[in-house]
């Protein structure tokens, strides 16, 4: 292989187009410093959504220097020290509402929002984002000591046992969206714990990728 085909190949490992990132929280911080780190590819742009503040409970963000107060959606920006040129975070210190859905732009828009029911709006999201032509991915159920089997694949393919896959049906979310859940939801009495948010930041970042390359290719 000459200098010149091995030029044109790294040529083509350069990032591009845009990831938006709907929820900062503990899930959304691991998925964010994975895509950050990601070298030969990858997104240019990080759009990195949440109208929440850190306090002492989030251990993840205190651990790695964050100031109680701070925006999670800025301090996810300021982790990420590439140069602009390269890769960037933009963030938006709000919650995503149906009033500023337009703000959404990522070719890839991954839904990781907590707190109370969620699906009506994580529902929006997607319809929004399908119509501009954008993949989705979200979860439906996290919940877990952390040796739950995690799976992921497109809504239609899941069968009517999990109630969070079942609402966001109700919402008319029935195909081309991807869900991943370990099957467990808040009625199982088990926690959230590191283990399972590491390895559920880690698949969500995977298929994340693989739909960027999938439009850019």
């Amino acid at each position: 292989m000459t200098n010149d085909e091995i030029q044109k190949m790294e040529d083509k490992q350069v990032p591009h187009g845009r990831i938006d990132l709907i929820g900062c929280g503990r899930l959304g911080l691991r998925i964010g410093i994975n895509l950050i780190q990601v070298h030969r590819g990858g997104p240019k742009i990080i759009g990195a959504f949440d109208g929440q503040k850190i306090d002492g409970g989030d251990i993840i963000f205190t651990l790695l220097g964050a100031e109680s107060g701070k925006s999670k959606p800025e301090f996810l920006e300021q982790l990420c020290t590439h140069k602009e040129e390269f890769r960037k975070v933009v963030s938006y210190s709000d919650y995503i509402t149906e009033d500023n859905l337009d703000l959404i732009e990522g070719d890839v828009v991954i839904i990781v929002i907590a707190g109370g029911n969620t699906i009506p709006t994580a529902a929006k999201i997607i319809k929004h984002a399908h119509e501009r032509g954008a993949k989705t991915i979200g979860t439906a159920g996290i919940f877990g000591f952390g040796n739950e089997n995690i799976e992921i694949k497109d809504i239609s393919e899941y069968d009517d046992s999990n109630p969070a896959v079942e609402e966001l049906r109700k919402e008319g979310i029935t195909e081309n969206h991807l869900v991943l859940t370990t099957n467990k939801l808040i009625r199982d009495n088990e926690p959230v714990t590191p283990y399972t948010l590491d390895e559920v930041a880690k698949i969500i970042t995977i298929n994340a990728l693989k739909l960027l390359r999938d439009k850019y290719d």
